[in-house]
């Protein structure tokens, strides 16, 4: 497959020709690829050159009706495809409402700030000690759409989620098209899923749009992001970029542009093969693991969640030179791709080998490979007394979570990685909410005047 923006830009560094436009640095020492919008470059939000063909080429890869490159991550996906679907929206009387999970990344929360709109949330049948997780089941949704008395403008889920679970958007993609209502997927942590050998893209199961972090899985740019329109969802593609560009900036990253570029080489090429070999490594260390006593969480395949003293297993991580994605209190989060050298998994065998694995303070997750399953608690779901516009743009001030009941949220106060609110804007913060908290050591919040 061809790479026209990586191609451009080789010809125009080898070409010596005196750089009279920005960047400043002028393509010295380690920046010589940084360029900015000259001729011939194109343009990421009119494009009709060099980034439409490499933009078209993704869209091969992935099955779309149309791939939109973000060089700002999937929070600008995310704003644009919930933008995208709320002016589609069949009902345009009455106040738009999305249906969303309510272990949503607050990119999700910052969008209905900005874009005027409420949310419903769905929570977790039997419920569910870490705020990442909320698994939906297609029963539920049927329950809580025929329940609803007007008709949501979109579903909202995120899968896989934090901790490697993975909703059935198969099933949940039935029950939406049925109720004619477009399902929206974070997916940010998935873009490989196109291409196992088992095809899991939210796209390929029935997703109507997602939006996929390619520099989370892929071999991109951090930065890197696609914004995927189902070849299901015509209308979605129309004004597709002019809305991206609401979010972006007007000077995007051509070296994010030109790693995007050439990823879509590697996904036509060895990469399958290579990513194949990563999820049996993966499905290796997992069953060692499983066999040593460790609690196992999540279906995804190159992602490892243990239920674990998360400190204590990061620890013994580090002292053997490897650093997990994320740990809490009650979890340790690793994420391999294809990059990873087997030096990686023999290392994480070595760190956590030996000892009994300590047990976590409080069990979180929904699938566990051994041992009884832990005691689920519901999360807390407080009353709203204001909209999240009204809540995102009141005056604010941050006080101890200890001084916060009865309060009102403002903007959601959380830790990257996850991001994923435990209260949201616009929400009375009660006591379920200051126990939830302090479980995941947030001491202080931002709340309204």
């Amino acid at each position: 497959m061809n790479t026209p923006i990586a191609d451009f830009i080789a010809r125009y560094v080898k070409s010596g020709i005196s750089r009279l436009h920005m960047p400043g640095h002028k393509g010295a020492g380690a920046y010589k690829d940084d360029i900015t919008e000259i001729l011939g470059a194109d343009e990421l939000y009119s494009p009709d050159g060099i980034i439409l063909e490499s933009e078209q080429n993704a869209a091969r890869l992935f099955g779309s009706r149309r791939t939109l490159y973000s060089t700002e991550g999937s929070t600008q996906c995310i704003k644009a495809m919930l933008h995208i679907a709320l002016i589609n929206r069949r009902d345009k009387v009455r106040r738009p409402v999305c249906l969303a999970a309510r272990n949503a990344h607050k990119a999700l929360i910052y969008a209905a700030a900005l874009q005027d709109f409420d949310i419903d949330w769905l929570y977790p049948e039997g419920g569910a000690l870490s705020p990442c997780s909320c698994p939906v089941t297609p029963e539920a949704l049927q329950r809580k759409l025929s329940s609803m008395g007007e008709k949501p403008f979109c579903v909202y889920i995120t899968s896989p989620d934090y901790l490697g679970g993975m909703q059935n958007i198969r099933g949940l993609s039935e029950v939406c098209h049925r109720c004619d209502i477009p399902l929206l997927v974070d997916n940010a942590h998935g873009a490989y899923l196109r291409f196992l050998e088992n095809d899991l893209h939210p796209l390929t199961l029935g997703a109507d749009m997602c939006s996929d972090s390619a520099h989370k899985t892929l071999n991109v740019l951090t930065g890197g992001a696609y914004l995927h329109i189902s070849p299901r969802a015509p209308a979605f593609a129309e004004n597709a970029k002019d809305i991206m560009a609401l979010y972006g900036s007007t000077s995007p990253s051509y070296l994010i542009l030109k790693s995007l570029d050439e990823a879509n080489r590697y996904l036509a090429g060895d990469f399958r093969r290579e990513l194949d070999e990563c999820a049996k490594c993966v499905k290796s260390l997992k069953k060692t693991l499983s066999q040593r006593g460790y609690r196992l969480i999540g279906e995804e395949p190159i992602k490892l969640a243990l239920l674990t003293d998360g400190p204590d297993a990061a620890k013994k991580l580090r002292s053997h030179a490897a650093e997990p994605e994320y740990i809490d209190k009650t979890c340790v989060v690793m994420m391999f791709t294809p990059q990873n050298k087997r030096e990686d998994y023999t290392r994480v065998l070595a760190a956590l080998e030996g000892d009994e694995p300590s047990e976590s303070p409080a069990l979180a997750g929904e699938e566990i490979s051994k041992g009884p399953a832990p005691e689920r608690q519901a999360p807390p779901a407080p009353g709203r007394r204001l909209t999240i516009r009204e809540a995102v743009f009141a005056q604010s001030e941050t006080v101890p979570v200890s001084q916060a009941l009865g309060r009102i949220c403002a903007s959601p106060t959380v830790s990257c990685p996850p991001a994923v609110p435990i209260c949201v804007s616009g929400e009375e913060i009660d006591q379920a909410a200051i126990t939830a908290l302090n479980q995941n050591n947030i001491t202080e919040i931002a709340v309204v005047k």
